[in-house]
């Protein structure tokens, strides 16, 4: 089902969101960062579109958001795990080829705010975010606490238009242009 955004209105914009957990080892039990993203989402006014967890594996990442980016239903992706620096870690790569654009100052953001918490260690994130199909794409760490730092620190308030002066939400109808 595909829903409208438009500029018209200052109001609160529920957006479909589509959480992706990337792990060997997680599942719906102990999946905390999948279901820290998914009740902070819910709790803030969105609809949880989708949630699913898959491998560390660079083609089934690909599949699933590939599914998600041309889905009307989903206006957003979020993903956690698999931006380490590790052989397994490859979100980034699975991701990155999919995108029309990067936005590269969500990555700066979020090891900024990464580092207030945890120090140098925010030098191993790559933590990334852009553009596909319009479609917003998030690409966090598998911890919970990078994922309440990300959301917290900028999703918040990115997913919603009433915060000025700008955020993502008011830009969803002009991806297309």
């Amino acid at each position: 089902m595909s829903q409208q955004i438009s500029n018209d209105e200052d109001g609160f914009l529920p957006l479909p969101i589509a959480v992706l957990t990337v792990s060997d080892t997680r599942t719906q039990a102990d999946d905390k960062s999948g279901e820290l993203l998914a009740s902070r989402l819910q709790e803030a006014g969105h609809r949880l579109a989708d949630r699913q967890i898959v491998p560390d594996d660079i083609y089934r990442v690909r599949e699933v958001v590939s599914r998600w980016i041309v889905d009307e239903g989903v206006k957003v992706v979020i993903s956690t795990g698999g931006t380490g620096i590790t052989g397994r870690d490859t979100t980034p790569e699975a991701v990155l080829p999919l995108l029309d654009m990067r936005v590269d100052g969500f990555g700066e953001l979020f090891r900024q705010l990464s580092f207030d918490e945890i120090g140098s260690s925010s030098i191993q994130s790559r933590a990334v975010a852009g553009v596909a199909n319009a479609t917003l794409l998030f690409v966090l760490p598998g911890s919970s606490g990078a994922c309440r730092t990300a959301w917290e620190g900028i999703l918040v308030k990115q997913l919603d238009r009433r915060h000025k002066p700008c955020n993502f939400v008011s830009l969803i109808p002009r991806l297309r242009e």
